[in-house]
């Protein structure tokens, strides 16, 4: 992977960036996806954020290799403190993460999303965080995708802002993702309700504290609710 050719994962990001848009890519690793965004003509500027001196090294390497100084920005920072408001960025993409992590930076410089159009996220696990997160804070989905990459399964949630709400199933699941049910949405849940009934048949073994009644209930719930969807 470089930034004339990304992975299928960061390609499918890239392709939730809006034309002209000024981005922050925030934990940027190498600056691939802002490097590629900018060559591509899809953004007219970006930002590399990146909280660890490792990556910020790399990431000021490949700006440079590329020859993109003058558009594309790599600052040391932690999180969204990456951007400023005379940025004037419209979308910030974050991928690569967890769910829970991705809406912690959110949520922790919240006010620096004023002003921004779209936040492209793919959280590598617990994407529900992200959606909560989103319902809480007033941004709605408006596009989701999962794929297939080296057998790992991602999904890339694309928010904007505006009130919305989801049912329980949309939270866990994707609201757009339920609605097309592809073959690797499938795959990934058949995948999750295998693995809770692997683990519900642990908790029968167990000794029944209320907690683990608890666990059990709520598992069995969930297996429930994604078999009915699916």
């Amino acid at each position: 992977m470089n930034a004339q050719k990304l992975s299928k994962r960061l390609e499918k990001v890239a392709s939730f960036v809006p034309q002209n848009a000024i981005v922050a890519d925030i934990g940027s690793d190498h600056a691939y996806l802002p490097c590629y965004l900018v060559l591509n003509n899809l953004a007219t500027s970006a930002i590399a954020g990146e909280v660890v001196k490792g990556p910020y090294e790399s990431a000021c390497h490949e700006v440079q290799q590329e020859g993109l100084q003058k558009q594309i920005t790599v600052r040391l920072a932690n999180g969204l403190q990456a951007i400023e408001q005379e940025d004037h960025v419209t979308a910030i993409t974050i991928a690569g993460m967890g769910g829970p992590l991705i809406a912690s930076i959110l949520e922790k410089d919240v006010e620096r999303l004023i002003g921004v159009e779209r936040l492209i996220l793919q959280p590598n696990i617990h994407a529900i965080a992200i959606r909560e997160w989103a319902i809480r804070r007033n941004w709605k989905i408006v596009d989701e995708a999962i794929l297939n990459e080296d057998d790992k399964i991602y999904e890339v949630i694309v928010l904007e802002p505006g009130e919305d709400s989801l049912t329980e199933e949309q939270l866990l699941l994707g609201p757009v993702l339920m609605r097309q049910q592809n073959e690797v949405f499938k795959e990934k849940w058949n995948r999750e309700i295998q693995q809770w009934q692997h683990v519900l048949k642990a908790m029968e073994k167990a000794e029944q504290s209320v907690e683990i009644i608890e666990k059990a209930k709520e598992l069995q719930h969930r297996i429930e609710m994604v078999k009915e969807v699916l």
